[in-house]
């Protein structure tokens, strides 16, 4: 696997812990080089060359924003964008470089530095202008960096403008810093639509550990299972201990992977709705 291929899995943003088994110095220093990833800070890497995209959006009077503003921040997103993401003015025209996505608004000084978007006008931005999912991934990614408060997404949606205004307010609602990565805030965006379950990010149990998502009242669990870091033997014998331990306490185990939860989350939301139609109609009696 590439550093470019390792880092766009994890969300476009990834520390060295989280790729040094997969890739060598040597291949990060080299996409270093090539302008194809850039460090952010000390060891942590973003997909793309950051300051290129800073400079072209400044070449047309745009500041970064929207998901290349996340990734800027150091956030990890649902998927990197394909076109570098950047505001325009109101009164500008569309710019003869069709390599950038472009959105519209007159930026205050408060909304924007040094060429990119701030951090609450970053996830207010994305949750205005995208899905339900991708944008609960910057909010997440925003809340598990410290970067913002809850209160303060909440004050920034409800000033926002009228268009968009509802979805912003739905994500900002919905997000949660406790969420471990954007697997982890795309399962539980499927998890939303599936009738009468209520999951929590990272749930602690009793003799089991903590799992990644959970709806202790049906006894579910639902595990983001990453394969392609945790192939090792350690990490799947600490697996099949924690689904034993499960199966000890009554709770259901439902294990997906990224591939599902980012390519085909019909399968994996009828997958889920058909696990709670039959907890509810067990009514078993639980223990945890």
């Amino acid at each position: 696997m590439t550093p470019i291929e390792a880092i766009r899995i994890l969300g476009g943003v990834a520390r060295w812990n989280e790729i040094e088994c997969l890739v060598t110095r040597a291949d990060v220093d080299a996409e270093l080089a090539a302008g194809t990833i850039s460090r952010l800070r000390r060891g942590t890497y973003a997909l793309g060359d950051i300051e290129d995209v800073r400079a072209r959006a400044e070449a047309v009077a745009g500041t970064v924003s929207h998901l290349s503003a996340a990734i800027s921040h150091g956030w990890k997103v649902k998927h990197p964008p394909d076109r570098p993401t950047i505001t325009l003015p109101r009164n500008r025209s569309l710019p003869e470089d069709e390599s950038l996505q472009v959105f519209w608004q007159d930026l205050s000084l408060m909304q924007a530095y040094r060429g990119v978007t701030r951090p609450i006008e970053t996830v207010i931005g994305c949750a205005r202008a995208y899905d339900f999912d991708v944008a609960l991934c910057v909010a997440d990614s925003a809340l598990r960096d410290r970067s913002v408060t809850r209160e303060q997404l909440l004050r920034a949606a409800e000033r926002s403008p009228r268009t968009g205004r509802a979805k912003a307010l739905e994500v900002v609602r919905a997000a949660d810093g406790r969420a471990a990565n954007p697997f982890e805030s795309c399962a539980r965006a499927i998890c939303r639509d599936v009738r009468g379950l209520a999951v929590r990010a990272q749930v602690s149990i009793r003799g089991v550990g903590r799992v990644d998502l959970a709806d202790l009242r049906l006894g579910l669990v639902v595990e983001c299972e990453s394969f392609e870091f945790h192939s090792d033997a350690a990490s799947l014998k600490r697996d099949v201990r924690r689904y034993t331990s499960c199966a000890r306490r009554g709770l259901v185990v439902v294990r997906f992977t990224w591939s599902e939860v980012m390519f085909d989350p019909d399968y994996c939301r009828q997958a889920l709705q058909d696990v709670v139609d039959l907890r509810l109609q067990q009514a078993v009696r639980r223990t945890w």
